[in-house]
């Protein structure tokens, strides 16, 4: 007799909906941002406008990426526990444990993992390193463009104060390789997804699609 398979609804709209949207927004700010650093494009008249064109997209893009991040760490507190602010901090004795065992596993060294319903440990923790990663872009990034409006208070609250910190190219330089770094994150963690997909055939795929994934009775999550 097969066991009983259970359909949990385990990433709520919101967690969803930021996910494809920060998706959205970090391919049109890789684009846009490396034509800004690097035009490969060159207008041969006036009216096309190009690189203006590139740095809207590029601001437009910015600032609904920033209100992705402020709704997704509103969602840590408010959503499930699947969303919870918890899972990005495994760095217990069994999380700790966990993320060993699924670096092994990842590594084709070992074929024992743990299957999680939620975010697993290692996957907790890699997602806390990239949400920091995308606060560090999103300061640079604005300290950036706070050059073209110095008296902005929210243009210096939002990142300018960091130019006191650093100098403008290191602070240029900090947001094209973070654009690398979370790039080179994007093509691990579609390898990794598929990879845990296809061992636990629980619906991860496309569970970022519909929210739901599958357990089977009895097995605690």
């Amino acid at each position: 007799m097969q066991p009983r398979r259970l359909r949990v609804c385990v990433w709520e709209f919101p967690v969803r909906f930021t996910h494809w949207m920060n998706f959205l927004c970090l391919i049109a700010l890789s684009i846009t941002g490396y034509y800004i650093g690097n035009p490969f494009m060159h207008a041969i008249s006036t009216r096309q406008y190009i690189m203006g064109w590139m740095r809207f997209i590029h601001f437009v893009s910015a600032y609904i990426f920033l209100m992705m991040i402020i709704i997704r760490i509103y969602w840590m507190f408010a959503g499930n526990k699947y969303a919870s602010w918890k899972a990005f901090f495994p760095f217990d004795k069994k999380g700790l444990r966990q993320i060993a065992e699924s670096i092994r596993f990842y590594l084709l060294i070992s074929s024992k993992h743990s299957h999680m319903l939620g975010h697993s440990a290692i996957a907790g923790a890699t997602y806390l390193a990239v949400f920091l990663l995308f606060i560090v872009e999103i300061i640079t990034g604005f300290a950036l463009y706070s050059l073209s409006q110095p008296s902005s208070a929210i243009m210096f609250l939002l990142g300018g104060w960091s130019l006191n910190i650093v100098s403008i190219q290191t602070a240029r330089l900090y947001h094209h390789l973070i654009m690398w770094a979370l790039i080179s994150f994007f093509i691990m963690h579609v390898y990794i997804s598929w990879m845990v997909d296809s061992t636990e055939r629980n619906g991860l795929m496309g569970s970022i699609f519909g929210g739901y994934k599958f357990v089977t009775k009895g097995r605690e999550f």
